[in-house]
């Protein structure tokens, strides 16, 4: 983000930094020793496709923004971003949580994150950077321990507040979809680009990340996520009004959809379907306006209301919702630690186990 520190756009010197960058980052290609084929430079290509699906499309944009940001830094402090300097690299980060031209500070959370993405770019291009140099792990411990702060939590979804979201919306094309993302996001705990990236079945389209099985019981959901392949169960509700299988279906029916995305686009009116699958963006708009719709928080300005809840409401209202042992919330939310899944319950049963008594106090 070059606006929070001050720098210029990466347009301002006329150069496209853009196309050297990904000649520089480009790794796969044949060995010098080695002539080229038809076969062979299929392969590498081959190679390469598989190469950038070693992220999350989101992942790979931001580490991508992430560079583009260093090396403008670099160039107006009249630097070299190549090869890597952590003496440099240490400079940026302080700059970064202290801003010299009076710029917003950035999050420690984020400052960590752009390091990430700069030891991802380096090794990119073949070269490695040590963040266990002096230069670098020192300043950042000194930024955590000066700068750290708890994180912000948004507010868990309820299951008193999902349904006030639903009711809200209409019966048209548009409002059964929107119920349908809602309900079966808020059962089964699922990120925002996870209920977006559905298809009908599995391998119906290259850009899916996974596919649903209606069954009796329930949806079976088999997902491509964060952690890796994960299967979630989405039980049935106790009525149809609340039941996210149940509101899948009706959008399946309606919307005549037996093949590719789940969710797509529909026209304004609300009564046609288009093929095009939605972003995960608009999850996070239906989640803030049926939000304001219910009346959600009403005590608070809508601003501050709107600020209190995005996709990850949805998991965390799962999370602290569900009575069951934490495990199966884990594994449901595919988590790798249950110390993760922890950050997610809002209000769980603190002080159960009182360690105080049992120590004999």
């Amino acid at each position: 983000m070059a606006a929070s520190t001050g720098i210029p756009s990466p347009e301002d010197d006329g150069v496209d930094h853009g196309a050297r960058d990904r000649d520089e980052r480009d790794p796969i290609a044949l060995p010098s020793h080695v002539a080229g084929s038809g076969r062979l430079d299929r392969l590498v290509e081959t190679a390469r496709s598989y190469a950038e699906q070693s992220a999350s499309e989101n992942t790979l944009k931001a580490y991508s923004k992430d560079w583009a940001h260093f090396t403008r830094w670099c160039r107006v402090k009249g630097a070299e971003p190549l090869p890597p300097s952590p003496e440099m690299i240490g400079l940026y980060l302080a700059d970064l949580a202290a801003p010299t031209d009076g710029s917003p500070a950035l999050t420690v959370s984020t400052i960590d994150r752009r390091l990430s993405g700069l030891t991802w770019n380096y090794a990119q291009r073949g070269l490695t950077l040590d963040r266990k140099d002096r230069h670098i792990a020192t300043v950042l411990a000194g930024i955590k321990r000066k700068h750290a702060r708890p994180p912000v939590q948004k507010e868990a979804i309820l299951p008193e507040d999902i349904l006030a979201m639903v009711a809200t919306l209409p019966f048209d094309l548009r409002g059964l979809r929107d119920r349908a993302i809602l309900l079966l996001g808020y059962a089964g705990g699922l990120r925002r680009s996870e209920i977006v990236s559905l298809d009908v079945g599995k391998d119906d389209t290259p850009d899916s990340n996974g596919w649903v099985e209606i069954l009796d019981g329930g949806a079976l959901l088999m997902l491509n996520a964060k952690t890796g392949w994960r299967e979630v169960e989405i039980g049935r509700g106790s009525s149809q009004k609340s039941c996210p299988v149940h509101a899948l279906e009706q959008w399946l029916h309606y919307a005549k959809i037996t093949f590719g995305p789940i969710f797509v686009r529909t026209s304004r009116d609300g009564k046609r379907t288009f093929e095009a699958r939605l972003n995960d963006r608009h999850v996070a708009r239906l989640i803030k306006k049926t939000v304001l719709a219910a009346g959600l928080r009403p005590e608070l300005p809508e601003d501050e209301r709107l600020a209190l809840f995005s996709g990850h409401s949805l998991r965390a209202g799962l999370a602290s919702s569900a009575e069951v042992d934490e495990r199966y919330v884990q594994k449901h939310l595919g988590h790798a630690s249950a110390e993760m899944t922890r950050r997610y319950q809002r209000r769980r049963d603190r002080f159960r186990v009182n360690l105080t008594k049992a120590a004999g106090l």
